[in-house]
C-alpha cells in the first residue's frame, strides 16, 4: 500500500475514537487519545493517536503532531514509572513496507525488557490481549500521569 491514499473513516482507530469499539484508555484530552495496544509487543505497549484524521505523518497537521508528541512524552514517562522497564522504544511507521498496519497516524510506546527479544520493525503480534487485563495495565499507567 502506498503512502498516499484516502483516509478510511472506518479504520479501527477511527472506530475507537467514535466509541464503536472499546479501548483500554490511558489518557485523553481534546487533541489525543492514548490506549493499550490489543496486540501488544510487550507488557505495557501503549499507543498515542491524534483525534483528527490523518493516514500517516505526512497527512497529519503540525499542530496535531505537537500534541501527539507532548502526549507521547507524558505517557512514556508514566509507562516508565508504572513498569520500570529496562528501556522504552518509541516507534512510528508510515506505509505498509515500513510496518504500518492501521492507517491513522499513531505512535507506539513499547516497554523493553532485557530478557525479551526486541523486534519493533513491524507490528506482527497475533495474540490479542484480554481487554480486562489491558484495562488494569491502563489504570496503572494512568495513575502515574501528571
Amino acid at each position: 500500500m502506498s503512502l498516499n491514499g484516502n483516509y478510511d473513516r472506518n479504520n479501527v482507530f477511527a472506530q475507537i475514537l467514535r466509541g464503536d469499539i472499546p479501548a483500554a484508555k490511558v489518557f485523553e484530552d481534546d487533541f489525543v487519545l492514548a490506549f493499550m495496544d490489543v496486540f501488544p509487543q510487550s507488557y505495557g505497549h501503549t499507543l498515542v493517536i491524534p483525534k483528527q484524521s490523518g493516514r500517516n505523518l505526512f497527512d497529519t497537521s503540525e499542530t496535531d503532531l505537537l500534541h501527539v508528541m507532548k502526549a507521547v512524552k507524558r505517557v512514556a514517562t508514566a509507562v516508565n514509572k508504572a513498569f520500570t522497564p529496562d528501556g522504552i522504544a518509541i516507534a512510528q511507521f508510515n506505509g505498509a513496507t515500513a510496518g504500518q498496519t492501521v492507517y491513522h497516524f499513531h505512535v507506539h510506546i513499547i516497554p523493553r525488557y532485557a530478557d525479551q527479544a526486541a523486534n519493533i520493525d513491524k507490528h506482527e503480534s497475533t495474540n490479542m490481549a484480554d481487554i480486562d487485563e489491558l484495562r488494569k495495565l491502563a489504570a496503572r499507567i494512568a495513575a502515574q500521569i501528571k
